[in-house]
C-alpha cells in the first residue's frame, strides 16, 4: 500500500501523478486524481451480506499452464513483438502501435502503477543482460567517473592493506576491522571493474556503439513531448516520472476494452475502476518478479505485450466483485479475452487483438513456452490440458518473442 501512494501519489517539490505528469504541464487535475483514489478505497456497505461466487471461467484450468499458453498462442498468433525495456516501449508509442493511458477518467484511476520504477539511467535489455544509455558526452563522463572511483578505491586499498601489516598480532580486533573493510575495497574494485567491462563490450564496437547512441535519441526524442510534457532524461527525477508514464499504456485494443469494462463497472457503482497495471516490459517484469511471484517470467510475459491489464479489487465489496467477474467472464465466453482472479488481489485481463480465442491446438503448442514440462511419450495423444487428460506434445519453442522491437 505505501508503495503504491509513494509512487503513484503527487510528491513533495514536483507536481505529479500516478502516470508521471506534470500538472502544469499536461493540464493533470490532482486532485480529481485524489478524489478517484479516495472512492476506490472508501468503505463499503453490504446489509444483503451478499457471498463472493467466483465464476469457473475466473479460475484456473485443471493444467494451470493452459492460462499463460493461451495467451502466449495469441503472440504466436499475431506474431506479436514483446517489449524488453523502455526503449521498446519508447519505439511502439511514437509508431502509434502503443497508446499512453490517461492517469484518471470519470471510470477508472491508474492506482499503483509504476509502483517499483527507479530513477536510474534508462537502459536497453538483451539477452537478460541490462547496458546503460548515454550519449557521448554522457559516456566520457562514466569512463572518467569510473576510473576516478578505481583510483580511489585502490588508495584505499593500499593504505588499508598498510595498515594491516603494521596491526600487532595480539590487536584481533582491529586485525578483523581492517579485513573487513579491505573485502568491502576489493569488492567494490570488483564491481567497479565489471561496470567498465560492459561498457568497453558495449561501446567498442562500432556499429553496437552508434545503435545505443541511436536508442538514447529515441528516449530523448519521446522526452521531448510525451504526454503534453517535456523530459529531461538526464534528470533523476524526470527519469521515474517519464518511466511511469511509459508504463501507464497499452495496445489500442487493449485500452479500447479496458474502457468498456470500466464503463459498465462506473455505471454500475458510481467508483472509478482501479486499475493496477498495464504494459511492464520484460526488464521492469524482472524487479517486479523479487516483489511479487506472479509477475512470471517466461519468453512472452503477458503485460509485455501491451495487451494485459491488472485490476485491483482489494477494496471492492463482494457484490462489485461478482458485478465485475461476471462481466469478465462474460467477454471471455465470446472469446475476446483471458481472464484470472489472482491471489495477490488483482483480476488479470489479456485481451485478444481480434477477438477471438487462439484455436486449442495453437494453445497446445504453447504449454513448454508457457514453462510446462515436456509431456510424457504415452499423453502425446490425449486431448488438451484444459479437459482432464494430458496436453498434446508441443511444437518446437518459438524465438519470436525475443526479437527486438525494430527501430
Amino acid at each position: 500500500m505505501w508503495a503504491a501512494l509513494h509512487f503513484t501519489a503527487p510528491k513533495p517539490g514536483r507536481v505529479e501523478t500516478a502516470a508521471g505528469m506534470s500538472n502544469a504541464a499536461s493540464g493533470f487535475d490532482t486532485d480529481r486524481w485524489r478524489q478517484a483514489v479516495e472512492k476506490v478505497k472508501a468503505d463499503r456497505a453490504n446489509p444483503e451480506n451478499v457471498a463472493l461466487d467466483v465464476p469457473s471461467e475466473l479460475r484456473h484450468y485443471e493444467d494451470r499452464h493452459w492460462f499463460l499458453a493461451t495467451q502466449v498462442a495469441e503472440v504466436k498468433k499475431q506474431n506479436i513483438q514483446t517489449c524488453q525495456d523502455f526503449v521498446d516501449v519508447a519505439t511502439m508509442l511514437q509508431r502509434g502501435e502503443m497508446v499512453a493511458a490517461p492517469a484518471v477518467t470519470d471510470d477508472y484511476v491508474l492506482f499503483g502503477v509504476g509502483a517499483k520504477v527507479d530513477d536510474g539511467p534508462f537502459q536497453i535489455y538483451e539477452d537478460d543482460h541490462a547496458i546503460p544509455l548515454y550519449d557521448e558526452t554522457q559516456l566520457r563522463d562514466e569512463y572518467a567517473r569510473l576510473n576516478s572511483a578505481r583510483a580511489n578505491s585502490q588508495n584505499e586499498l593500499g593504505s588499508l592493506k598498510a595498515q594491516l601489516s603494521k596491526t600487532k598480532t595480539r590487536d584481533r580486533a582491529r586485525q578483523r576491522d581492517l579485513q573487513k573493510q579491505i573485502a568491502e575495497r576489493q569488492q567494490q574494485l570488483k564491481s567497479i571493474d565489471e561496470e567498465k567491462a560492459t561498457l568497453d563490450q558495449s561501446y567498442n564496437q562500432p556499429n553496437t556503439r552508434q545503435r545505443l547512441f541511436g536508442d538514447y535519441q529515441t528516449l530523448q526524442s519521446l522526452a521531448k513531448n510525451f504526454r503534453g510534457q517535456s523530459y529531461n532524461i538526464d534528470d533523476s527525477t524526470d527519469r521515474e516520472a517519464m518511466k511511469i508514464g511509459m508504463l501507464s499504456s497499452l495496445r489500442p485494443e487493449a485500452l479500447k476494452l479496458l474502457e468498456e469494462v470500466a464503463q459498465d463497472y462506473h455505471r454500475q457503482f458510481d467508483r472509478p475502476l482501479p486499475v493496477s497495471s498495464l504494459v511492464r516490459p520484460e526488464q521492469y517484469q524482472h524487479t517486479l518478479h523479487k516483489f511479487n511471484r506472479n509477475a512470471v517470467i517466461i519468453e512472452s510475459p503477458p503485460h509485455s505485450t501491451g495487451l494485459a491489464f491488472d485490476i485491483d479489487y482489494r477494496y471492492m465489496s463482494a457484490g462489485e466483485q461478482n458485478f465485475l467477474m461476471a462481466e469478465l467472464a462474460r467477454m471471455k465466453d465470446a472469446g475476446r479475452i483471458e481472464v484470472l482472479r489472482e491471489r495477490n488481489a488483482n483480476y488479470h485481463v489479456f485481451v485478444f487483438i481480434d477477438g477471438v480465442r487462439p484455436r486449442d491446438e495453437l494453445i497446445a503448442a504453447s504449454l513448454q513456452d508457457a514453462g510446462a514440462p515436456p509431456p510424457e511419450p504415452d499423453n502425446a495423444k490425449k486431448q488438451p490440458a484444459k479437459q482432464t487428460q494430458a496436453p498434446k506434445k508441443p511444437k518446437e519453442k518459438s524465438a519470436q518473442s525475443k526479437r527486438r522491437v525494430k527501430r
